[in-house]
């Protein structure tokens, strides 16, 4: 199917535009966690709050969110029954594990990884000195089916005037809501429960379920992707698979996506990465760094007429010819149509920009559920 830009602006949400929820959460009132925000990308996430904005409602079998912090805000104790893999755009974040969250903890710095395995408790917080936000990656097309709370969280939140139903939702006495009548207030996890959490120290989790930048980097394989035209000629981009079930993925587990690294390798003026997308699932790619060009065959309408082309920020006009083109910028997430052919290259060539980074995420057709250990 032709796709013009008209219908790919609309699959884009740009880092600008995002809209922050304040109230998602249980923790919205606890000191300390009361200044955090939630973005909801694609999919319906995991909030509790009534007035979360969805951007793109519908998942491609995961979901994509994001939290935003200032700095020494931290995100309350959970768990997920589904994957939840965290992607650090901006910040410094120490992330901290186990049932009072001192198991384990691990720094991580922009473009890391980490997959928490479900039933763990894991919460993080911002220990740098400016603003930070990551990306997160929720297994399911319901992400689980919503957050599970440590005890002590819901009690404090409580105190602070929020009450969560089974429904799912928040009541704020501060805003004079009541749970209904109709409506149980969540039962805390018991003690039995608790008890049989899997404690995992850093020397566990650290080697399994976390992925440095500069790892990803190193460990990326020149890629050509399949084609039915040559390839330009020059370096390709490499690719390092983060998360997946393949023997070269840097943490192994089937959480119902696979999650890989596109960066650019020695010849950014040459590097291109050229996609065929075979499975019937769409795919989505986050830019982490540098500015990418996204291109596709023009549908009949937009052939050798006049295209919008957005320009590092600044909206312009070019000739279309045989080809549509957007450009991404950090923080951009996009929600590719499924079987879509289409090029994404870095575009900053100068001998002095970063490299590109993006972040290429598809579902893989695995069920959604608790992680895979090896």
């Amino acid at each position: 199917m032709p796709y013009s830009t008209h219908d790919i602006r609309k699959r884009i949400v740009r880092f600008g535009d995002l809209r922050p929820c304040r109230t998602a959460f249980i923790d919205a009132h606890t000191p300390g966690s009361h200044k955090k925000e939630n973005f909801t990308i694609i999919g319906g996430g995991v909030s509790e709050g009534t007035d979360q904005f969805v951007h793109l409602r519908t998942p491609p079998g995961f979901n994509i969110g994001a939290a935003g912090q200032p700095p020494h805000c931290r995100n309350s104790l959970h768990t997920h029954r589904t994957a939840e893999v965290f992607i650090i755009h901006s910040g410094t974040w120490s992330f901290f594990w186990g049932r009072h969250g001192d198991d384990g903890q691990v720094i991580l710095n922009p473009g890391d990884v980490i997959n928490i395995p479900t039933g763990i408790f894991r919460g993080f917080e911002n220990i740098g000195d400016n603003h930070g936000l990551i990306f997160a990656v929720l297994g399911g097309n319901d992400a689980g089916g919503g957050v599970v709370w440590a005890p002590e969280v819901l009690a404090e939140a409580d105190a602070h005037g929020l009450v969560l139903g089974e429904n799912g939702r928040l009541y704020d006495s501060k805003q004079g809501q009541t749970l209904p009548q109709e409506v149980r207030k969540i039962a805390p996890m018991p003690a039995d429960a608790l008890d049989r959490m899997p404690v995992l120290r850093g020397a566990d989790m650290v080697p399994r379920f976390v992925a440095r930048a500069l790892d990803m980097h190193a460990r990326a394989l020149p890629v050509r992707f399949q084609s039915p035209n040559p390839t330009p000629d020059g370096s390709p981009i490499g690719e390092a698979v983060v998360i997946g079930s393949d023997s070269n993925a840097m943490i192994y587990d089937k959480p119902g996506f696979e999650l890989s690294c596109w960066t650019t390798l020695s010849d950014l003026s040459a590097s291109v990465a050229t996609r065929v997308t075979g499975s019937v699932a769409d795919e989505v790619l986050i830019v982490h760094q540098g500015h990418w060009r996204l291109e596709w065959g023009a549908p009949t309408s937009e052939t050798n007429a006049t295209c919008d082309a957005e320009e590092m920020g600044s909206t312009t006009e070019r000739s279309c010819a045989a080809k549509c083109s957007l450009l991404l910028s950090p923080g951009d997430t996009i929600l590719l149509p499924a079987a879509w052919q289409y090029t994404f290259r870095p575009v900053d060539n100068s001998a002095a920009a970063a490299a590109g980074i993006a972040y290429h995420v598809r579902a893989t057709g695995d069920p959604a559920g608790p992680t895979h250990f090896e």
